[in-house]
């Protein structure tokens, strides 16, 4: 409650993205002080037996994780998982670097619990994710797992797309616990019409052949994340295209295009196209949950995002077959110590059933 109070009253003042790079540099100080994330994992991170999953082979101590987006390059890798984060998802990272879109590219919606974004990946380039990555793993015993978003170079025509995934792909394969194919970011031009399935499906025998060809001793596991804006007949065919292809895993969803559910007319038409995420995407996206795994069963793994700020939205989502959370705009919202507080709500639902 004392963060949300600071939140609303002082740090609405402040440039989303300007505000976001302050904290982010605290988080990223706290980790990399000796002794100092170990301790906090220690006492932030979850423990209860009850929160573990085991999924894609991997053994996650809470299904909460940190979505993609928030740590584009791996920087703070550690003091994210320190505040309580069962698994961090890195990128989106591009076989090139990028600058992303132009300033300002980032909006609040506080009424509402929301964000609109149109960062277009702005980050260093896979290469140099994946030398910061292998550095850390080589220096620390108590690495969390950390999956690695990957997208299409902004300025790659649509054409040599598949070349570029698999560069990203290639270049990481060997420092990633698992690998996400983004295909449905609203803010690189093109890329949603990678996720018709005739697209789609050479695309991802690509990115394996890759994964497979760089890491021969560890199948790394492979997800795609789609848009909750698909039509509903478009989720099953990427659905059954994941079975077709024996994906690991599909994360539901991405940002949406849709400004339903924000009030404020004005602010909509000052911020512009991008993706909005929060509090106004749960609907939609826990129906294409549900939608998913009534289409797949239990052979995929699902990670369930979009909305999710709440014990209560956790649990729903769980219940509706989620194996995995994730969460960004919650984070933004709520701060560094909601992911502990939502473990600790979801363990003592646990205990009470």
């Amino acid at each position: 409650m004392v963060y949300r109070a600071i939140f609303d009253k002082a740090l609405t003042r402040v440039e989303p993205e300007t505000a976001h790079s302050a904290a982010f540099r605290l988080i990223q100080t706290a980790g990399a002080t000796p002794g100092a994330g170990t301790v906090m994992r220690e006492i932030l991170g979850p423990h209860d037996a009850s929160l573990r999953v085991e999924a894609m082979g991997l053994d996650f101590p809470g299904p909460l994780g940190l979505a993609a987006g928030f740590d584009k390059d791996g920087v703070g890798v550690l003091g994210l998982a320190a505040l309580g984060f069962g698994f961090i998802e890195v990128g989106t990272v591009t076989a090139h670097p990028q600058p992303g879109n132009d300033k300002p590219r980032m909006f609040r919606f506080p009424q509402e619990r929301a964000l609109v974004n149109r960062m277009g990946f702005n980050n260093h380039g896979a290469a140099a994710l994946a030398t910061r990555l292998r550095l850390l793993r080589s220096s620390t015993s108590s690495m969390p797992i950390v999956g690695v978003n990957i997208g299409k170079t902004k300025v790659v025509p649509e054409e040599e797309a598949i070349a570029d995934y698999v560069a990203s792909a290639t270049l990481v394969a060997d420092v990633a616990d698992y690998v996400v194919v983004n295909v449905s970011s609203p803010n690189t031009p093109g890329l949603r019409d990678l996720q018709s399935v005739d697209r789609l499906l050479p695309l991802l025998r690509a990115v394996r052949r890759a994964l497979d060809a760089a890491s021969p001793r560890r199948q790394v596991p492979l997800l795609v994340k789609i848009a909750p804006d698909l039509a509903d007949e478009d989720v099953d065919a990427v659905a059954d295209l994941a079975l077709g292809v024996s994906l690991d895993g599909l994360i539901a969803t991405n940002t949406t295009i849709s400004r339903d559910g924000l009030h404020d007319r004005a602010a909509v038409e000052k911020a512009g196209p991008g993706g909005l995420s929060g509090a106004p995407l749960k609907a939609r996206s826990l129906e294409v949950l549900r939608r998913v795994r009534a289409r797949t069963g239990s052979n995929l793994t699902l990670i369930a995002a979009g909305g999710i700020s709440t014990a209560e939205d956790a649990a729903e989502r769980l219940d509706a077959g989620a194996t995995l959370l994730q969460a960004y705009t919650a984070f933004i919202y709520e701060g560094p110590l909601w992911p502990r507080r939502i473990h600790h709500e979801l363990a003592a639902r646990a205990t009470s059933r």
